[in-house]
Parts: C-alpha cells; sequence; structure tokens
C-alpha cells in the first residue's frame, strides 16, 4: 500500500454476482482506480480501491446486478474513526503528528558532492558559519541562493557552490577551480624485465630497445635503455615503451567432484518496521525465523509529498529461505572448473591485458572425491617494470 493510498483509506472488497468482469470493465472505463485484481478460490472477484472510489461503485452494481462485500478497511480514514472513539489516543496522535511537524523542519543531514581538492570538512566549517549544520532548523536559514553565494565567498578554491534543500536534506554542489596540471618529474630509468620470459612485442617510446622480438630474457635485463648516444654525446632518458611477453606460470590445482548450489525454495517471512530518522522499530514479525538457512531483501518507503521528504516512514524485510543442493560433475567437468578457476586468478596476477596461450597439464589424477592436477600455463603478458638510473661521479 503506497502512502498516498493508506492517507485516502483503502477498502478491500470481494464482487459476486454473473457479471464481475463487466462490472470491472466499466468501473475502470469510468475512471474508479482499481487495483490488485484477482479471482479468489471462492469463485468471486477481489480487488481494492480507495474510500471515494468504493462510493462511486454502487451505480456499476446496480447495472451488473452484482453484489459487493468488504472484507477489509485501511489507511487514515479508518484510523481517525477508530481514534475519535478513544480521547487519550486521539490527543496521542494530534501530538504525534505535531513531533512530525517539528522534526520536518529540522535539516537532518547536510551532504556534499563535486569536491576533490577541497575537503569535506573545510565545506563544513564554511557551512556551520552560515549557520547550515545537522539538527538546525530550516526556518532560520538563509535562501538557498544567499547561502551559496556566501559559501562560494569562504572557499576560495570553488569556482561555483550551489545549495539545494530537498526535505530534511541539504545538498551543497561543488566546482573546483581548474589548475593548470603540471608534469611529472620523472628521473632517468630502464626499463627491465618483470620476470623470464621470451619477448612477443617490442615497442620504444623514448630510449633505446636492446633486445629483440623471441629473443629469451631473464628477469632484470633491460629491455629498453634509458641511455641513449655514445661518447660524449651520450644522455639519459625516461625510457617509455611497450613489451610484452610469453611468461610460464605453473599452477597446482584441486577441484572436487561435488558442487554446493545455494536455491530459492519461494517460502518467505515479511517484517515490518518503523523508520524514525536513522532509528528503526520493528512491528511486525516478530520471533525467530523458521528458516534454517535464509536470507534478507530490505526495502525502504519514506513518507513526503512530490519533492517534500519527512524524517519518518517504514521498512519491509522480507526473509527467503534458500535450502544447499550438490551437484555431482564428472571428471572432466571438473577439470574444466578448476582449469577456469585458475585462468581467473592469473588474470589478477599477471593483469588485466594478459592472455593465457596454452595449457599443459603435466600431471593429473582422481582421488578421494576430487580432481588433482599440476598445469603449466603459457601467458602472454607485459612483463616490463622501471629500474631507476643512478649517475656515478667522479672526483
Amino acid at each position: 500500500m503506497q502512502w498516498m493510498q493508506w492517507t485516502k483509506g483503502v477498502v478491500s472488497v470481494h464482487i459476486r454476482g454473473e457479471e464481475p468482469e463487466q462490472l470491472v470493465n466499466r468501473a475502470l472505463a469510468g475512471g474508479l482506480e482499481l487495483w490488485n485484481i484477482r479471482w479468489t478460490s471462492g469463485g468471486s472477484m477481489a480487488f481494492d480501491l480507495s474510500v471515494g472510489d468504493f462510493f462511486r461503485l454502487r451505480p456499476y452494481l446496480r447495472k451488473t446486478g452484482c453484489r459487493v462485500h468488504v472484507v477489509k478497511r485501511a489507511g487514515l480514514p479508518f484510523w481517525m474513526a477508530r481514534a475519535g472513539k478513544r480521547k487519550f489516543f486521539a490527543a496521542g496522535m494530534f501530538l504525534f503528528f505535531v513531533i512530525i511537524y517539528l522534526l520536518s523542519s529540522l535539516v537532518w543531514s547536510v551532504e556534499i558532492s563535486g569536491n576533490k581538492r577541497i575537503t569535506d570538512e573545510q565545506i563544513e566549517q564554511a557551512a556551520k558559519e552560515e549557520g547550515l549544520y545537522p539538527m538546525q532548523w530550516s526556518f532560520r536559514l538563509a535562501q538557498t541562493d544567499v547561502l551559496a553565494k556566501r559559501l562560494a565567498g569562504k572557499l576560495p578554491d570553488a569556482a561555483w557552490v550551489g545549495v539545494e534543500k530537498e526535505g530534511t536534506r541539504v545538498i551543497i554542489k561543488v566546482v573546483e577551480t581548474t589548475q593548470e596540471q603540471k608534469p611529472e618529474l620523472n628521473t632517468p630509468r630502464h626499463l627491465v624485465a618483470s620476470a623470464d620470459a621470451v619477448v612477443t612485442q617490442i615497442l620504444a617510446e623514448k630510449g633505446r630497445a636492446v633486445v629483440s622480438k623471441n629473443q629469451r630474457v631473464k628477469r632484470g635485463q633491460t629491455l629498453i635503455s634509458g641511455t641513449i648516444g655514445a661518447g660524449e654525446n651520450t644522455q639519459t632518458v625516461v625510457a617509455k615503451g611497450t613489451v610484452r611477453g610469453l611468461v610460464w606460470y605453473e599452477y597446482n590445482i584441486v577441484s572436487p567432484l561435488t558442487q554446493t548450489y545455494k536455491v530459492y525454495t519461494g517460502e518467505k517471512e515479511t517484517k515490518w518496521y518503523a523508520v524514525i530518522g536513522s532509528r528503526m522499530l520493528q512491528v511486525s514479525g516478530f520471533g525467530k525465523s523458521a528458516f534454517e538457512l535464509s536470507e534478507a531483501i530490505r526495502t525502504e518507503e519514506q513518507a513526503g509529498w512530490r519533492d517534500w521528504k519527512l524524517p519518518i516512514g517504514r521498512m519491509k524485510e522480507t526473509v527467503m529461505e534458500v535450502v544447499q543442493e550438490e551437484r555431482k560433475l564428472t571428471a572432466e567437468e571438473a577439470r574444466e572448473v578448476g582449469l577456469l578457476q585458475a585462468k581467473a586468478e592469473l588474470t589478477v596476477k599477471a593483469g588485466a591485458d594478459a592472455v593465457v596461450r596454452d595449457e599443459i597439464i603435466l600431471h593429473e589424477k582422481t582421488d578421494n572425491g576430487k580432481v588433482y592436477m599440476k598445469v603449466l600455463f603459457e601467458v602472454e603478458q607485459s612483463i616490463i617494470e622501471e629500474m631507476p638510473l643512478v649517475h656515478v661521479q667522479g672526483d
């Protein structure tokens, strides 16, 4: 039930007669809003509608010869009717809405976005100096455009500041002034091999390539030299370039023949919570869950009208039952699963641009419900790492 529907009041009805479908079609065509339309196990048609539309339903009942039976009433009008019979309860409700009004007049949170160089603490301090901080009364704040100008004056590195108020939340948006980026100061360097490999590609953007394609290199061996020229014309530069090569990795893989999967049974439990600010109060679904294993999904609804949000609402927690099921794999299937997992680990270790070119199973056996393998992977990857150049000057 949505908040607007709850405010208007909702009536759940069952329709009996020879042509309940005609009644629904005519009512919808006449502008009535019906929802949750369904057939009941008793053969009648059921749906929900607002209190106002319930009284507009009578002409359609007469035209179709149907009868209506109210099975449930919910919403603010019925709540107020019950409250009218209990003075103390009505007084409590009045006090409740007064408190809600007061809470909605407070600033509950101040959010900051768009800043990188300017810290949140600097912006929060500037906002506090202007009276903008959590738990401040909204009516004590200046207009948002005035606040924005004042904050911009207090933040020299901000090119523009915007202030937006959304219910009980205030958002400060900052656009920082652009600064000329200074080039990074790099010291002269060589590019050396990060692992034993066979070079498959070498491209020197700056510096001098000292190895060639299809050449075997050792870890630490210079690939692109940062020293260029000869004799008196020798100079050092920041070596840049791309070098890729074939690297070999040996993996010991253990893959079980039985795998466990999580399956939803379709059974679920629902719990409701009243939300006030950052606090929650459970109002239904008490007691220990009957499910041995479960997962919960939470959805929150905040009360409000259009863009005006109140610091109250409700949260629905759906607890779904899950069971663990086992699946038996063949030795071939377990082998493929193990190889895929090993390749995924290799991608993380060797880099996102790494490519597995070949795989050689050196040894394989099946024992105690598991497949054991020793596998050699041939991977093409970047094989460069930096090595600074150190000049040794004589006396």
